[in-house]
């Protein structure tokens, strides 16, 4: 399970270094992607087989489903981490995500987040966490 929150810097190449303790658990290959609220999923190879497994149970009848999976699929790319610890972070996913230096790494349990770290601090102020948590508790979620 990935948890915690670490800030670290996009270098000129794109390059991203994942955290001592997220790499003991991801090991060497990771599969990045877009993300919802506007950042990028990283997920380890057995974590992004297990999403796929829940997308092949939408239908491609279904125009919300097919977009659903060309959002996480087709912009979806295998890194690979290099001596430094470091991975490359495609172009195209840097620019979706808003990410240009600075960004914030979240254990999300099954995922990391990565966020542009003032995107981050916009999404993720807490001050309506009383009202979150009592909607949480009508699910039968309860601290």
């Amino acid at each position: 399970m990935f948890m915690g929150e670490y800030q670290h810097s996009v270098d000129l190449k794109g390059r991203l270094i994942i955290p001592s303790k997220f790499r003991e658990q991801l090991g060497d290959r990771m599969v990045v992607t877009r993300g919802l609220d506007g950042c990028l999923y990283i997920y380890s190879p057995e974590g992004w087989e297990k999403f796929l497994g829940k997308l092949e149970s939408l239908t491609l009848l279904k125009k919300a489903d097919r977009k659903f999976m060309r959002f996480f699929v087709a912009g979806a790319t295998e890194c690979e981490l290099d001596k430094q610890g470091r991975i490359l972070l495609p172009a195209p996913l840097r620019s979706a995500a808003g990410i240009d230096k600075d960004v914030v790494l979240a254990g999300m349990m099954e995922r990391i987040e990565v966020w542009d770290k003032d995107k981050w601090e916009d999404n993720n102020n807490y001050e309506d966490m009383n009202d979150v948590a009592e909607s949480m508790a009508e699910l039968g979620i309860e601290i």
